[in-house]
């Protein structure tokens, strides 16, 4: 317990790091799921602007990438984080990394919810004369805001996920902090301290994300 108490301050830090990365990561990999499953939908056949060539390219590009272990993921897109941030290693490397894995695994939840607006909707708006533009704005993701919600908040838990399996490749957060205190030094108090802070977070984004969706499903 002392140890845990002389830790206290790398442990706040380390707990600012992991709502560091994971917010930035939740915006930037929420957006590129949010376009790419946009995407999918809208470009699978009988949608509003269905193209074979583009869905084929967009689902065989995400069924390929989702499925990667994130640990092997990391190693293989360090080259890529390297050209893009500078450096294979660190915060700004991994919350490029982590933000490129979510891309895709947010958009097939994106797809699927998208695909849970009922057809009706979407041809009622049609047959008024809405564009493709004014029908996504104003039909198809208010329609879908409170699975969209739902799909977050469970993609927020899987980041977090990412952001402590980040720990090993030189990342900073509770991972690492759990990683370099707890579990190299055999001292499993500090490495429960890490836990229940990640416990205590997710349980918070958990209990706001079924709110804004109860707001959202009784609009």
């Amino acid at each position: 317990m002392d140890s845990l108490i002389n830790l206290l301050p790398e442990l706040w830090q380390a707990s600012y790091e992991t709502l560091y990365i994971v917010a930035l990561t939740l915006f930037f990999g929420g957006l590129g799921g949010l376009i790419i499953g946009l995407g999918l939908y809208l470009t699978r056949a009988g949608s509003i602007l269905a193209n074979k060539a583009v869905f084929l390219v967009l689902n065989l590009l995400v069924n390929f990438i989702r499925p990667i272990p994130f640990i092997i993921f990391l190693a293989a897109a360090q080259p890529l984080a390297r050209a893009v941030t500078g450096s294979g290693i660190g915060n700004n490397a991994i919350i490029f990394t982590i933000a490129l894995a979510a891309s895709f695994a947010m958009a097939r939840i994106v797809e699927q919810n998208l695909l849970t607006v009922t057809p009706g909707v979407i041809d009622a708006a049609r047959s008024v004369g809405a564009g493709p533009i004014r029908i996504i704005f104003t039909v198809l993701l208010p329609e879908a805001l409170g699975p969209l919600i739902l799909g977050f908040t469970f993609i927020f838990v899987a980041l977090v996920d990412m952001s402590a399996v980040a720990g090993f490749v030189g990342g900073g957060g509770l991972g690492n902090f759990a990683l370099l205190y707890g579990y190299r030094q055999f001292n499993p108090v500090v490495t429960w301290a890490a836990v229940l802070l990640i416990i205590v977070l997710v349980q918070l984004v958990q209990f706001l994300g079924n709110w804004l969706a109860r707001k959202a499903f009784r609009r």
